[in-house]
């Protein structure tokens, strides 16, 4: 299958989407005046919540953690929340900040995850878009060579920052994440709090966290699968924190 792509500049992919950020991203957000939602998807160590041939590179992007009597694998993301139209996009669908903007965007309309194939169905894209332009995929093959770099630094950066993510997390009171492929948690940290923070942690060697998480799942029937795999559930929801589930998505 060959693909071509050439952005027509509708915006779509600039409004209503929660775009992941770097950590030197999302400190150059938190300074320009955004706001970060932090989302975390978890899966047991026994594999609960993830299937087997996705286990390395979910691992990789991951912080090794406890809970209740077992251990997890948590995912942190830091991402730039956007509720309708991305501030950064002008009247005339241009991005504000082109040159410095977020690895994600640049990558777009390729995924990130190795397991999750460019599918134009779910793209909001116009059919237009894919009629013509350089070629990004022929023969089931990404060829866009600057395209699949950027890919790795961003797979790259996951696996860099997920430590500091983990502390930061910490010390902002987050430690509730969801079952992947479950849900999310959602947190919508003090930008203020969350900049001192990371501030203070930048450049510094991290101590050992007491890293000890839990699960908050969609229904009775998962909250018994993770808490018979020994790990603890859940459902008291903190201050600007919402549980987002996948289960009727």
């Amino acid at each position: 299958m060959n693909t071509t792509f050439s952005c027509v500049g509708c915006g779509k992919c600039c409004t209503d989407h929660h775009v992941p950020l770097t950590l030197d991203e999302a400190r150059m957000w938190a300074a320009d005046g955004g706001q970060v939602i932090v989302l975390v998807e978890g899966f047991l160590a026994n594999g609960l919540g993830l299937p087997v041939q996705q286990r390395e590179h979910a691992e990789r992007r991951s912080v090794q953690v406890s809970s209740g009597e077992t251990e997890a694998f948590v995912a942190i993301t830091f991402a730039a929340y956007n509720q309708g139209r991305c501030r950064n996009l002008d009247e005339d669908n241009l991005c504000r900040i082109y040159d410095r903007r977020p690895l994600v965007c640049r990558i777009y309309p390729m995924e990130i995850n190795p397991h999750i194939p460019l599918d134009i169905a779910v793209k909001e894209c116009p059919p237009q878009s894919w009629e013509s332009g350089p070629n990004l995929i022929v023969g089931g093959t990404l060829v866009d060579q600057p395209l699949a770099e950027l890919i790795q630094r961003s797979r790259q950066a996951d696996r860099d920052d997920v430590l500091v993510k983990d502390a930061m997390c910490a010390l902002l009171g987050i430690r509730t994440t969801a079952l992947k492929g479950d849900g999310f948690t959602a947190y919508l940290p003090d930008m203020a709090e969350f900049a001192t923070i990371f501030d203070e942690l930048a450049g510094q060697t991290l101590p050992e966290w007491a890293s000890e998480w839990l699960f908050h799942v969609s229904g009775d029937d998962i909250a018994g699968q993770v808490q018979a795999a020994g790990a603890e559930v859940t459902s008291e929801a903190a201050q600007n924190y919402a549980f987002i589930s996948l289960r009727s998505a």
